[in-house]
C-alpha cells in the first residue's frame, strides 16, 4: 500500500443549506478509499472574495491522511461537489459546495487543473487560521 500523506482540504459553501453541504462533504471525505479524515477546524463565516456579488461563505478546513494521488483526490472532490449540485460556471461565483486541496504533503505541482500548494493560500487569512487551529490540535 502506498504511503499516506497529510492533506489539507478547504470546504466552503454559500448557497442553500451551508451547514448541510459541509456536513455532507465531511462524511464523504471520511469515506474516501485509502483515506482517513483526521480532524476538522471550526466553521467560520467569511465575506465572499472576488468581483461577483453573493452571500457570505461558511468555511472549514479538513485534514486527511491519504494514499491517493493528488489528481485522484481532486476527482473525488469534484464528484462530492457535484453531489451537492455544484456547477462550474462563473469564476469566483457562488456555489453550493467548494472543495479545494490547499496543501498535499510537501508536494508542489503546477498544472492547469491543480496547483500545489494552492495559489490563494497566502491570500486567505481564514485558511491560515484554520490550518493553525488544526496544527495546534492534538489528535
Amino acid at each position: 500500500m502506498a504511503e499516506r500523506e497529510t492533506v489539507y482540504v478547504a470546504l466552503g459553501s454559500n448557497l442553500g443549506d451551508r451547514q448541510a453541504h459541509l456536513a455532507h462533504a465531511r462524511a464523504r471525505l471520511a469515506a474516501l478509499p485509502q483515506t482517513r479524515l483526521v480532524r476538522v477546524s471550526r466553521t467560520e463565516e467569511t465575506a465572499p472574495l472576488g468581483p461577483v456579488p453573493q452571500p457570505p461563505f461558511l468555511n472549514q478546513m479538513a485534514v486527511l491522511e491519504t494514499a491517493l494521488e493528488p489528481l485522484e483526490l481532486l476527482h473525488h472532490l469534484h464528484a462530492i461537489e457535484a453531489e451537492r449540485g455544484r456547477t462550474r460556471g462563473e469564476r469566483w461565483g457562488p456555489r453550493t459546495l467548494d472543495l479545494d486541496i490547499v496543501r498535499f504533503g510537501d508536494r508542489q505541482a503546477e498544472r492547469p487543473d491543480l496547483v500545489l500548494p494552492h495559489p490563494e493560500l497566502a491570500h486567505r487569512d481564514f485558511w491560515q487560521r484554520e490550518i493553525a487551529e488544526l496544527e495546534g490540535a492534538t489528535p
